[in-house]
This record gives C-alpha cells, structure tokens and sequence, in this order.
C-alpha cells in the first residue's frame, strides 16, 4: 500500500460536498440544460473514486451497490411504462417536467451505484 497523503486528503475532503452538490445540480437541471441522469451520475461516482483513492480503502459494500443498481433499473423500466401506458394518448404539460426530473434522479443514482461497481471490481479483483 502506498503512503497516504495528508495534502489530497484534506483537499478531497473538502472539495467532496462541492462535487456531491455539482452531480445533484446536473441531475437535476439535465431537463432544462445539457446534462442529465448519466453525466451527473458519473459525476457522484467520482466521489467514491476519489475516496478510494485517499484512503485506499473499500468503505463501501460492492454487492449492496449492484443490488441497488439492479433495483434502480427495475424501478426504472415500470416508472417508463406505467407513465407511457397511463398516458397513451397525450402527456399533460405540466407532468412533463416531474416525469424527466424523476428519469433523470433514477438515472443518475443507477449510473453511479454501477461506476462505482465497476471500478472497485478492477481495483479489488481485476488488479492481480
């Protein structure tokens, strides 16, 4: 294991709420500007990179993030149809914007519990 370093632990440790902040605003405005469910995902995902990388390591529970991830993209799917099905024929105006704010937040939670997967995969048991 490498030597810790006191100077990216204190900086990451304070740059994490504005990172964590920053993923939520691209969610969050992905219906209105560029941006969106994935970008602020993988935005969030980084702070758990970020944390691995200053403490090397794994405080966070891999097969808990892929059943969340797996429960996300179920909840995903039914969220599309039975909003599709329940309006068939046209979408209120109004509801348009709650629906793409909705897809946007489930999908940036399922990008970033399935980054987050991916990349403690390689470091815990692709790096042999």
């Amino acid at each position: 294991m490498p030597k810790h370093s006191m100077l990216l632990k204190v900086t990451m440790g304070a740059i994490y709420p504005f990172i964590i902040v920053f993923g939520i605003y691209i969610i969050l405005n992905g219906h209105l500007s560029p941006g969106g469910g994935f970008q602020g995902g993988a935005i969030l995902s980084s702070v758990f990179i970020i944390q691995y990388f200053t403490t090397y390591e794994k405080t966070i529970s891999i097969t808990a993030l892929n059943k969340l991830e797996k429960i996300l993209y179920l909840v995903l799917l039914l969220f599309a149809t039975i909003f599709i099905f329940a309006f068939r024929d046209s979408i209120p105006y109004f509801l348009k914007p709650y629906y793409l704010i909705t897809m946007n937040v489930l999908i940036g939670i399922k990008v970033a519990c399935g980054l987050s997967v991916v990349f403690y995969r390689f470091v815990l048991f692709e790096s042999r």
